[in-house]
């Protein structure tokens, strides 16, 4: 006789309720942050891409599967999806991309003791790729990121593919 487990997977509930209707500016903020990041400086594809990686260093399910979402919908493969978490040695990304990724991931990592997170190195390589308005939008991509990982995780709202569907409980 064989025994057989079911496992049913127990639907996720946010933390806390949206915080949308405490704070109504929050619209506004972020409003203001997809136009900031939107300005055609950065593809979009990019700064998905960045936001994959911030959401992976941060372990958050809600930011990986909603920029997972966004990328897919952008026709990006899942090979390049799936090698974000392993950027550095994956063939599959621009130098470009490569030093929009180096950003996102200095900021969002500890540096090693007594040293600063983005290096001269790493900024003059991004520099090379991106003009001042594109640095300047990936700084503020960075920075939404971060703004958006905050309620992320201590929120922590349903996962979902969509900004469209319902992620407060």
């Amino acid at each position: 006789m064989t025994a057989t487990t079911t496992t049913t997977a127990t639907p996720a509930i946010s933390r806390m309720s949206d915080p949308g209707q405490y704070i109504p500016e929050l619209k506004d903020v972020s409003a203001a942050l997809f136009r900031a990041t939107g300005n055609q400086s950065v593809p979009r594809s990019t700064i998905n891409l960045i936001h994959l990686r911030a959401g992976q260093i941060v372990h958050n399910t809600y930011l990986t599967m909603l920029n997972t979402a966004f990328l897919r919908k952008a026709g990006v493969s899942e090979t390049r999806i799936t090698a974000v978490a392993s950027w550095q040695d994956a063939p599959y990304f621009t130098d470009a991309e490569r030093a929009a990724l180096a950003l996102v991931e200095a900021t969002f990592q500890p540096a090693p003791h007594g040293r600063e997170r983005v290096t001269d190195e790493i900024y003059a390589e991004a520099a090379k790729h991106y003009d001042e308005k594109a640095l300047a939008t990936l700084t503020v991509a960075i920075g939404q990121i971060g703004f958006f990982s905050a309620l992320a995780l201590i929120g922590k709202p349903k996962p979902v593919e969509s900004l469209a569907d319902e992620q407060w409980d």
